[in-house]
Formats: C-alpha cells, sequence, structure tokens
C-alpha cells in the first residue's frame, strides 16, 4: 500500500481508503460478522483511514465500525467521521448541534477523540450558518482536543472555492469529481497547494456509473451521463476487463490525490480493491474508456442550495 500526506496535517494516508457507508446496510443488508470482518481486512492489509458518518444508515454504520474498531490499537487507524446531517432532508449546522454530534459519534464510535470531523454536505444547509456556527463550532472542538482536523465535504466543487477563501480548512471532502468520466477535482488542486488543506477523493466509481452492476435507480446523473458510463462498462467486458478495476486504479494513481475511498462491506471485495491499486494499470483501456466517456467528461448534476452553486461548471454553465 503507497502512503501520501494529507495536505499540512501531518498525516501519512493510504492511498486507498475505506469509506464505511455499506456499513450501515445503505446498498444491501450486511450481516454484522461480515461487515466486522471487512473493516479488519482492511485494516491488516494496509488501508489506514476510514471514513464515516452518522447519516449512513442513520447511525448504524458508525455503531458497526464502533464494534469492529474496539479490537484494533487506536493508532493503527486515521478515523474521520461528520455532522450536520442526519437523515435524507434533515441537515443542522448549528454550533450545539455540531459539538453534540461530535460527542455522540464519539461514543458510537468507542473513541474519546477524532482524527478528521467534516460538515457533511454543506450546500444544503444555510451558507451563513456553515460559516458563522458549524466551522467555529469545528475550531472549538480542536482547541478542546476533541478533534484533530477538521474540514467539510459536499459534491459541488464551487462549495470548496467558496470556503477555502475565507476560513483555513484541514482537509476537505469531495465526491464523483475525480474518477474516468470526471476529473474536475483537478481544478481545485491550486486553492488547496495554497492553503495546505489535504484532499479526500470519494466514489472512484461515481457512485455506482463505473461498474458490471445496473445503476441503482436514485442515481442523480442524467441519462446522457449513464448511457456514456453503460458504454464505456460494456466495451471493458468486451475486452474481458472489469471497468471497476480500471476506475480504482485510474483514481489511485494520481500522486496528487492524497486519498480515494472506497465502500463495500465484503471481504474480498476489498482486497480486490487493494490489489488493484497495486497492479499496473491498462494504458491502453484507459485511453480507450476515457475517449469514449470524453462526451460527458466533467458533466455533473446539481446538489444543494442555489447559493452553493453559483460557480460555472463545464462549458459555462450554471450547475
Amino acid at each position: 500500500m503507497k502512503y501520501r500526506k494529507l495536505g499540512n496535517t501531518g498525516l501519512d494516508v493510504s492511498a486507498l481508503s475505506f469509506g464505511a457507508s455499506s456499513l450501515g446496510s445503505v446498498f444491501r443488508e450486511v450481516p454484522k460478522d461480515e461487515a466486522i470482518l471487512t473493516v479488519h481486512t482492511a485494516i491488516d492489509l494496509g488501508i489506514n483511514l476510514i471514513d464515516v458518518s452518522p447519516y449512513y444508515g442513520l447511525m448504524k454504520a458508525e455503531t458497526v465500525l464502533g464494534e469492529a474498531l474496539q479490537t484494533v490499537p487506536r493508532d493503527k487507524y486515521i478515523l474521520s467521521t461528520k455532522a450536520g446531517r442526519y437523515g435524507e432532508g434533515e441537515f443542522d449546522f448549528s454550533r450545539e448541534r455540531i459539538i453534540r454530534s461530535a460527542e455522540e459519534s464519539m461514543a458510537r464510535l468507542g473513541t474519546d477523540y477524532l482524527d478528521i470531523l467534516l460538515l457533511h454536505d454543506v450546500e444544503f444547509g444555510s451558507l451563513t450558518q456553515v460559516m458563522e456556527e458549524g466551522i467555529p463550532a469545528l475550531e472549538e472542538l480542536k482547541q478542546a482536543g476533541k478533534i484533530r482536523y477538521f474540514g467539510v465535504s459536499g459534491l459541488p466543487l464551487s462549495v470548496f472555492e467558496k470556503v477555502l477563501p475565507q476560513t483555513k480548512l484541514d482537509v476537505i471532502l469531495s465526491y464523483c469529481h475525480y474518477s474516468l468520466n470526471d476529473t474536475t477535482l483537478l481544478r481545485l488542486l491550486p486553492l488547496l497547494e495554497e492553503s495546505g488543506t489535504g484532499l479526500m477523493n470519494a466514489s472512484p466509481i461515481s457512485m455506482g456509473l463505473l461498474s458490471n452492476r445496473k445503476v441503482p435507480d436514485w442515481h442523480p446523473a442524467g441519462a446522457e451521463i449513464q448511457a456514456a458510463c453503460q458504454r464505456a462498462a460494456e466495451y471493458c467486458r468486451d475486452k474481458g476487463e472489469d471497468i471497476a478495476k480500471l476506475a480504482v486504479q485510474f483514481s489511485t494513481a494520481n500522486e496528487q490525490i492524497p486519498t480515494t475511498l472506497v465502500s463495500t462491506a465484503t471481504p474480498a471485495n476489498i482486497r480486490n480493491n487493494i490489489k488493484w491499486t497495486e497492479e499496473p494499470m491498462d494504458e491502453q483501456l484507459l485511453a480507450e474508456v476515457r475517449d469514449i466517456l470524453k462526451p460527458i467528461d466533467g458533466a455533473t448534476w446539481p446538489s444543494g442550495r442555489a447559493e452553493w452553486n453559483e460557480a460555472p461548471g463545464r462549458n459555462g454553465e450554471r450547475l
């Protein structure tokens, strides 16, 4: 496993990290023993960053993860969780709720401190509340020694372009913007470098677009994006390859992307993902797949309130 520096935090994080949303049975019902074994397999094979949220499975993911970590020495993993999102449409970025959320998460996770705490999907909250209450609450928790580092997560890249010039963040989490079909995350790199902010990339398979499975009905991507990704997946299958393998390899290969989160609750799947990151990438297949995906390169979907989505998107359209 390769390890890279996470901004100016001083943390060395595994190139592939573990997204624990699947432990909350958000994709399928997961037996607890299988979930726990998956966590142990990930850590045993070199993954050291685990990211979770009270939102995943309505606290189930944190609870199961906490049980899995009971037998693992605390210095073997870097623990990241979130605050501010608690249900499909339930968001609260107030100071009181963020502080209480951190305490509740620590209790579920069986720890007296969090390595990283992120405000979850801030684009669904009030920009004013996030800036005037949410982030100061994170600063307060850091001063109290409850968390080591803090930041925000969200889908629109404009979220980070709004927040970073106004305040210091230790880390950000971005998803679905550094994958085979969308590399727009690269536009943030100069801003992150300038501020010393660490970058966590998530969803190398773009929430299921880049896989051999049927795209979930809830997926927000439009028909054009889904069709192009399906064509790319079929092309890989015809070549005897799995597009998910290529997607994981592509996202983890870039040295400028410190870590990429993948989520699974199956030990065999996490073993495969780790093995893929260590195998050489088929550069010819990569070029061919990227060519198939070129018509939708960088295309995304709207998320959150209009006040967070004011930066121009691909071809200048408003996202």
